[in-house]
């Protein structure tokens, strides 16, 4: 077996992210080879040691571990299926941004090809790729990440979810989903103060500070979620949504746009309608689990 600190591995495209994670293979001392469709994309990272491999099949057989880092599954397959690839035997650790049924059919499709196969997704941004920051998600086979976790390091703070290739992904959007979630929430806020002279500066300090207070609740509310009980220990469903009225009014009336607020109220009346307004406001989970109508 290769010595993990040292272990050859290749990189199979070099966009911005793509670049960033070859650059910390080859900062943490692993030996890259590296492939791009524009080959000039690799000028750097020849310089600083990279080998620039002809073909796909070529830079397959240049290392134990291949990363693929490309624009979406489609070019995933495309390049992977192409002649002169031999995927028998090869560790593919795919970190293109896709959906989970995409991750698991290209799971299933790798390992037709006799190829062990990991589903991963970057939950960071290009500059902090190669340091603690940096979240990198993994899910397959728990036999195939603990033998290249070491080697995966070198890319940031390596997590592994589950056998389920699936799993990544869906993750990486839950992430998203949060995130959207509290920007836009933030923004809501920060549109409202503007209206009275704060600006966003004076406005963000507070925001944090809520938006940690809120943070902190999530593992009781998902204890809840969990046991499918939800009883209102804080806050009743039909209080928060009088809370939400008043945040509809508070926006027109000062000229803001209320089409997030009302959303969330739409959902709360949705949930009170079918008898749970009496109970807290985790219990919008079902609402969240129902597809919209059509």
């Amino acid at each position: 077996m290769n010595n993990e600190t040292t272990a050859p591995v290749v990189v199979i495209g070099l966009g911005l992210m793509g670049r960033a994670v070859a650059g910390a293979f080859l900062k943490a001392g692993h030996p890259t080879t590296v492939w791009n469709r524009t080959p000039s994309k690799a000028d750097q990272l020849v310089a600083a040691g990279a080998r620039l491999a002809p073909t796909v099949g070529d830079a397959l057989e240049a290392g134990s571990l291949t990363i693929v880092c490309v624009t979406d599954y489609r070019a995933v397959h495309g390049l992977l299926d192409a002649s002169g690839v031999e995927l028998d035997g090869a560790v593919l650790i795919n970190l293109t941004s896709g959906d989970s049924a995409q991750a698991r059919e290209t799971a299933q499709w790798s390992e037709r090809r006799g190829a062990r196969y990991l589903d991963g997704a970057i939950m960071a941004v290009p500059p902090v790729i190669g340091t603690a920051e940096a979240l990198i998600l993994h899910s397959g086979p728990e036999s195939d990440f603990e033998a290249h976790k070491s080697t995966l390091g070198a890319l940031g703070t390596v997590t592994y979810l589950g056998a389920d290739h699936g799993l990544a992904a869906l993750y990486d959007v839950a992430g998203l989903a949060m995130m959207w979630s509290v920007l836009n929430a933030w923004l809501q806020g920060t549109a409202l103060l503007r209206t009275a002279g704060v600006d966003a500066a004076t406005y963000a300090p507070f925001a944090q500070q809520i938006a940690a207070e809120v943070a902190r609740w999530l593992p009781g509310y998902a204890e809840q979620i969990d046991s499918g009980s939800f009883p209102a220990e804080v806050s009743a469903l039909e209080t928060d949504a009088r809370a939400m009225a008043h945040l509809i009014e508070e926006s027109e009336a000062v000229g803001v746009n209320a089409e997030l607020p009302k959303l969330f109220k739409a959902m709360a009346d949705r949930s009170i309608a079918a008898g749970h307004g009496g109970e807290q406001y985790p219990v919008l989970i079902e609402e969240f689990a129902r597809p919209a109508d059509d």
